[in-house]
């Protein structure tokens, strides 16, 4: 690890007048410091921010929640009106990592996680995320856990976050404060970026913004909701590919689908046609599989990871057929 200089910030404006050079804030630290120990981030400084006021989950003006981006996705997961309202983001929340770092880890560093490839992690190969101008190593080389939707020839890495799937499912919003006052809200479709050709950048905060808080929408989804994690062992492993599905079923019709993939993109990644397919129609298995297909035909896979186009439209079956099932 390289040496850097470390600020203990006592609220937002000493926190974002620390901003200097290559500054990291840092909350619980899950993935940046793993990713300093391994040479892939070199931080000259790091901001401390757990002590910052945003930590508490409150009603907001559109009748949904809001969520501290301090608090721990512990906490957030098994808070009363999340596990009540939003139960698939909870859901997807505690089927990520483990107990010891759900209890660490913050809710905007989840935001804020980097790739899983491993020419990301290995300083050796090439990576244009890590070193732009090197070449991706994974294009030719080892991609089966890799994207099969919305990559460059630049990168073809995928965002590995459990809680940003649902987070994408459920249309949330993220309000980031902005150095010398101020602040703004993106949503979340926008929050993370696909990789372009500047791939080293996974989301559009612009330089020294924080992240203060996540907004829900009033909850629809609480009674038919599903977080499907497909992966190669059955605890403590990231996602091969994961879908969020919630519905809102009235009368026997679908008013309103919110579904997202993950482990398919550079981002998560919202399933607008199947969403838009869905509208007005009843919940069937024929409905469900016109949507899936009508989705992934634009998939377009590589050697290793076409597995994933089979694996993506049944998924997508499966979460949609268990979420109509499932009643909170």
């Amino acid at each position: 690890m390289r040496p850097f200089t470390f600020t203990s910030a006592e609220n937002t404006m000493q926190a974002l007048g620390a901003v200097k050079g290559n500054s990291k804030y840092l909350a619980g630290g899950t993935n940046l410091i793993d990713l300093m120990k391994e040479d892939v981030e070199r931080p000259e400084q790091l901001i401390y921010i757990s002590k910052l006021e945003y930590n508490k989950i409150t009603g907001n003006a559109d009748g949904g929640l809001t969520l501290g981006a301090m608090l721990s996705n512990a906490e957030t997961a098994n808070h009363p009106e999340v596990r009540k309202n939003y139960p698939l983001l909870s859901m997807a929340m505690l089927s990520a990592a483990t107990a010891q770092i759900r209890n660490m880890a913050s809710n905007g560093g989840n935001l804020l996680q980097r790739t899983r490839c491993p020419y990301f992690f290995e300083v050796s190969m090439p990576c244009n995320k890590r070193e732009p101008g090197s070449g991706c190593g994974a294009k030719n080389g080892m991609n089966a856990v890799h994207a099969i939707f919305g990559y460059s020839e630049q990168c073809i890495a995928v965002n590995p976050s459990d809680m940003c799937v649902a987070l994408a499912a459920l249309e949330a919003t993220v309000e980031v404060q902005q150095p010398g006052g101020g602040s703004r809200m993106i949503p979340f479709t926008d929050f993370h970026r696909l990789p372009g050709d500047q791939p080293e950048k996974d989301t559009n905060l612009q330089p020294g913004e924080l992240i203060s808080a996540i907004h829900l929408p009033k909850s629809i989804f609480s009674d038919h909701y599903y977080y499907l994690k497909i992966r190669e062992r059955s605890s403590y492993a990231f996602a091969l590919l994961s879908v969020a599905a919630g519905l809102q079923v009235n009368n026997g019709v679908i008013n309103k689908a919110g579904l997202a993939m993950g482990s398919v993109a550079h981002k998560p990644w919202k399933l607008t046609k199947a969403e838009a397919f869905l509208a007005g129609k009843k919940p069937t298995q024929a409905n469900f599989e016109a949507a899936a297909k009508l989705e992934m035909i634009d998939a377009k896979p590589f050697k290793e990871n076409k597995y994933k186009v089979e694996m993506g439209t049944r998924a997508i079956v499966r979460a949609l057929t268990q979420a109509f099932e499932r009643e909170a």
